[in-house]
């Protein structure tokens, strides 16, 4: 996500925490929420492929870990297949990926092969049936991971499509902390994985278990762990002393060497600055062998205005 493609103010506001903060929140309690949801799924999964596709294949949570979001895109040269599941409050509630084993294996098992005769993944992109049969694997490991009621998703169905080899490296991926759920398919004639990756902030919103139903304790304890984390980002933090005023013909007669005198009272109206945004009027001075400012007031931005006015008041 960019900064254009952000829309209402909490939108504004998520991006900046995730971009001040990384990795979102506890990783334990995270890790947790995204297995409990994943467990309680593995049962409609299993009864989704059997309805849509007539297999049966055994499924499990294989593991489950943190990442981010940009980084869970497999390479073209897996052959996987990977769709971006948009939800009504996130344009990338879900990205599945189903690798060559397992599309490999439910190709197989669709289309009657012998149960007990090894299946080879797919050793090359997948074709235009087998990216068909990946939309309805997806289309119901969504459907298990959307719920109902307060708690659901809200994921927009019917998914876009699965793309994979060249067109992995075009689909538009935010740099956002994630958490990586990866199911196992597994028959006697082998095994594959699907994976599926959330944006931790969608995770929470919905389906943290103990955090994000936990009522305003948790909220509040939520809300001092983002404090805690962006107190201690680090900030670079400029000091700007005036030196005088200068016509633009004496501007441009400048030279390299030249000494320019500092106005009446320049020491003592730095203005200390971080990221363009001007916070304390301080006096110049040294400690030591050290310059330095001493901070004398907060800065306000009225008395600015008016500093500027009063020199064509006198005039």
């Amino acid at each position: 996500m960019t900064m254009a493609s952000v829309g209402t103010p909490a939108e504004t506001r998520d991006y900046i925490l995730e971009r001040l903060v990384g990795e979102t929140g506890e990783p334990e309690r995270v890790t947790s929420a995204a297995r409990s949801m994943g467990e309680r799924a593995i049962a409609r999964i299993a009864e989704g492929l059997a309805n849509s596709l007539a297999i049966s294949l055994e499924v499990d949570v294989k593991r489950v870990d943190l990442t981010r979001f940009a980084d869970a895109r497999p390479k073209p040269a897996s052959h996987a297949a990977v769709t971006v599941a948009a939800s009504v409050s996130s344009p990338d509630a879900l990205m599945m990926v189903v690798d060559a084993g397992a599309l490999s294996l439910v190709v197989s098992t669709v289309f009657g092969a012998d149960p007990d005769m090894p299946v080879t993944p797919l050793e090359r992109d997948p074709s235009p049936i087998e990216i068909e049969v990946a939309t309805s694997v997806f289309t119901e490991v969504a459907t298990a991971l959307n719920g109902h009621g307060p708690r659901a998703l809200d994921i927009k169905f019917p998914l876009p499509a699965p793309v994979s080899g060249p067109d992995l490296k075009k689909l538009s991926m935010r740099d956002t902390p994630a958490v990586r759920i990866v199911f196992s398919l597994t028959s006697r004639a082998g095994s594959g994985e699907v994976a599926v990756v959330m944006p931790q902030r969608v995770l929470l919103k919905h389906r943290a278990d103990g955090i994000a139903e936990g009522g305003g304790a948790a909220q509040n304890a939520w809300g001092a762990r983002f404090g805690e984390q962006v107190m201690r980002s680090n900030v670079e933090v400029v000091a700007t002393m005036p030196i005088a005023q200068m016509t633009l013909g004496e501007l441009s007669t400048l030279a390299i060497g030249q000494v320019v005198p500092f106005d009446d009272g320049a020491q003592a109206n730095v203005r200390l600055a971080a990221r363009d945004k001007t916070l304390f009027t301080c006096e110049f001075g040294r400690v030591g062998q050290n310059l330095s400012v001493r901070v004398r007031e907060p800065f306000e931005t009225g008395h600015d205005i008016i500093d500027g006015l009063l020199p064509a008041n006198r005039a």
